[in-house]
């Protein structure tokens, strides 16, 4: 007999588990999630978030989204990625990032109702983690996962109380294993990875000190130190990240992997400190330090039965591109829709199978792209000199050949102008984080081919209802001229069917579907004297079907399945999918629907 017993148990309060546990709150679905440490966060680790990241929070509610707000740094003083000899010291270059360049704030302000911030890891997690608490998740402390075993029924696994050292059992009919980069949940699943562990070694240096002299004129979240001859780390470049403007300071240098760890002192973190800044007497306040490895490993498959994983359990990569806590967060809201579906009789156990299907590739994708960033630094040292050995006096002499009136050292700046220019690929790939696509079993393509795009998927948004992308955005009028978004109208735990004036058919075909099939379903009919008009034209650009067509949209924000027009049979057609989509028996409501 189990001491505890829940619908879901979550392993580990970090992004992706304290996400997915506020998003099963929220749903009404019973879940635990337990921390092996006394509290959260203590360092701030992770900070972009991005608008799709910032749309999940959105959907847990406004209260949720501005109170991230509240506490984040804006977009515009995200500002321009600068590259220089020391914060004092000269500046080598900088490119517009994180949606700042006017071009790239445009596609951003079109691609979402959301804004694009700088919220560190310890003030996001325990946003979530108080969402999910407040609305019904049992949280403990201090309790840490050994093992679990699973059945036809459920899954029964074993803890340690670090407070009494007593061994509990917990049942749950699910387990999330959001335990991080080195997963106990995911070895003990045997789950497959591919990658490998520990290709890099790197050390946390957190600080307080009034940098403002050097850096409030030119706002950024990042400053790349590139210093010939650094005393620690060898040859290379040094990170002095912004944690808050501008008096927290996080410092971000590599080590030898094959060679011992460092040991991170005040004295030795004064002295990096000193050395990047280029402060000689610059005083600081060590609030901590820390090593860490960078990885390049993901889960080829993140379910094994009644057990998943999400996170960085499932996609272990360095920081590069910001992509961490935000695909975590992404993972929650694909597998928590399903897993209240599931828990609450609304679908077949085969849609927790789309889970899986629909996430590792992505978990492949943010890894393959997170660790081609740091490759391409690769030009910019090229550019400078600073590759082929550890001759500093060379080096130095290849960095201020640059200011030379010649034509190679023309030919240099632009070299590193181009080089420069290239990492927005890290710094502004606003694709990566807005184009992921599903094709699973849980999305109805009905043939339909994947649109192509001249725009570089990487870089750029690319807006379309194709079944598996996200609902594109577009602003909507009520009658009293309030806007809300396609993604206001869309999640919160349900489907939702987007028809026009002359799809009235499709929305008296959802309510009846939705009393059929016992699910939660809402319908909006589009269009002058309606509930909601499209006043700019913005969604009848995007919804690339007729009037008479519909767009279904999952409570995740993906397109379920479209139709360009009217069906003969409009219900029918909706059972079919949503039958297929939830793995229910599309016969048993068939007629009822009529």
């Amino acid at each position: 007999m189990a001491d505890i017993t829940t619908d879901i148990l979550i392993i580990g309060t970090g992004p992706a588990g304290s996400a997915t546990a506020a998003l099963l709150s929220t749903y009404g679905v019973e879940n635990m999630v337990i921390n092996r440490y006394r509290w959260l966060a203590n360092t701030p680790r992770a900070h972009i978030t991005n608008q799709r990241t910032m749309e999940v929070l959105r959907d847990l509610g406004q209260s949720v989204e501005n109170e991230a707000y509240l506490f984040a740094t804006e977009q515009d003083l995200m500002g321009e990625n600068i590259f220089c000899e020391s914060l004092a010291g000269e500046e080598i270059g900088r490119m517009k990032s994180w949606g700042n360049h006017p071009l790239s704030k445009a596609e951003h302000q079109l691609s979402s109702p959301c804004l694009m911030n700088d919220l560190p890891q310890t003030f996001m997690e325990p946003l979530l983690f108080k969402t999910a608490c407040s609305r019904g998740t049992q949280a403990r402390m201090s309790t840490e996962y050994l093992s679990h075993e699973q059945d036809k029924d459920g899954v029964t696994t074993t803890c340690l109380d670090r407070l009494t050292g007593k061994e509990i059992t917990i049942r749950s009919r699910y387990l999330v294993g959001a335990d991080g980069g080195n997963s106990k949940v995911a070895e003990q699943a045997g789950l497959p990875f591919e990658g490998q562990m520990g290709v890099g070694g790197s050390m946390n240096i957190l600080f307080r000190a009034d940098l403002s002299r050097f850096v409030a004129h030119r706002p950024s979240v990042l400053y790349w130190v590139m210093q010939p001859g650094a005393d620690v780390g060898g040859i290379g470049m040094g990170l002095v990240r912004m944690v808050r403007p501008w008096n927290e300071w996080l410092i971000v240098w590599g080590y030898d992997i094959n060679q011992p760890a460092p040991v991170v002192d005040a004295a030795f973190a004064t002295g990096v400190a000193r050395q990047l800044v280029g402060d000689p007497a610059l005083e600081i306040e060590l609030l901590s330090a820390s090593t860490w490895t960078v990885n390049n490993m993901y889960a080829t498959q993140m379910q094994a039965g009644r057990v998943f994983i999400m996170g960085d359990a499932a996609h272990r990569h360095p920081p590069s591109n910001g992509l961490g806590s935000n695909t975590s967060i992404q993972d929650g809201f694909n597998l928590a829709w399903k897993l209240a579906a599931v828990v609450k009789g609304q679908a077949g156990p085969g849609l927790l199978d789309s889970y899986s299907v629909e996430r590792a590739p992505i978990a492949k994708q943010i890894v393959t792209r997170a660790n081609q960033s740091i490759g391409e630094f690769g030009p910019i040292f090229e550019a400078l000199g600073m590759t082929g050995g550890a001759d500093i006096a060379k080096i130095k002499a290849s960095m201020d050949a640059r200011c030379d009136a010649t034509p190679a050292a023309e030919r240099q700046r632009e070299a590193l102008r181009q080089a420069i220019a290239f990492k927005k690929y890290e710094f502004d790939a606003h694709g990566v984080e807005m184009n992921q696509r599903y094709q699973s079993s849980s999305v109805v393509a009905d043939g339909q081919m994947e649109p192509s795009f001249e725009l570089d998927a990487e870089l750029h948004y690319q807006p379309t209802t194709w079944p598996g992308a996200r609902v594109p955005h577009a602003w909507l009028y009520d009658a009293e001229g309030r806007r809300q978004s396609t993604l206001d109208i869309t999640g919160k735990g349900r489907f939702t069917l987007l028809t026009g004036i002359a799809g009235q058919a499709w929305a008296t075909a959802a309510d009846k579907v939705a009393k059929s099939m016992g699910i939660d379903l809402v319908a909006h009919v589009i269009g002058p004297r309606r509930a909601l008009a499209d006043l700019e034209g913005a969604w009848a650009r995007a919804r690339e079907v007729s009037d008479s067509g519909c767009v279904l949209v999952r409570p995740d924000h993906h397109i379920a399945w479209r139709a360009e027009e009217l069906a003969a049979n409009p219900a029918a057609e909706l059972v079919r999918v949503l039958s297929a989509i939830l793995d229910r028996d599309a016969a048993a409501h068939r007629n009822a629907a009529q």
